[in-house]
């Protein structure tokens, strides 16, 4: 079984030479359970196709982190990379946006300022 923090360390070609010969080794049991292999094997398929899945993890998230590194400076990140968040989050305006008042507003504000009132207790 593979063990996610063993490949956390790694190289990239380590991990996807883990990946093809993990490959492999489902072929050949699909194939003994086709022609009737050992219940052993058979049960094994279950076991190959996580470690599959946990190699390819492995392998997905080391890609997003060198891209997420690669993209660190720029203006605009890759949509892939964005956080997802929702639709309408996303969408809505951003503070700066939704501060922001029209020349009349600012007048009006600037010449009938609210009235403090004093109140005597």
């Amino acid at each position: 079984m593979v063990k996610a923090y063993e490949l956390r360390t790694q190289t990239k070609e380590d991990i996807l030479k883990t990946l093809t010969d993990l490959r492999k080794e489902l072929a050949e049991l699909a194939v003994a359970k086709v022609t009737g292999g050992a219940a052993s094997k058979v049960a094994k398929i279950g076991s190959v196709r996580k470690d599959i899945a946990r190699v390819l993890t492995v392998y997905h998230q080391q890609q997003k982190e060198g891209a997420r590194k690669a993209c660190a400076g720029a203006k605009y990140l890759p949509i892939d990379l964005r956080a997802k968040k929702t639709r309408a989050i996303r969408r809505a305006l951003t503070k700066e946006q939704k501060n922001k008042k029209t020349l009349r507003q600012l007048k009006k504000e600037k010449h009938f300022p609210l009235r403090k009132y004093a109140i005597k207790a």
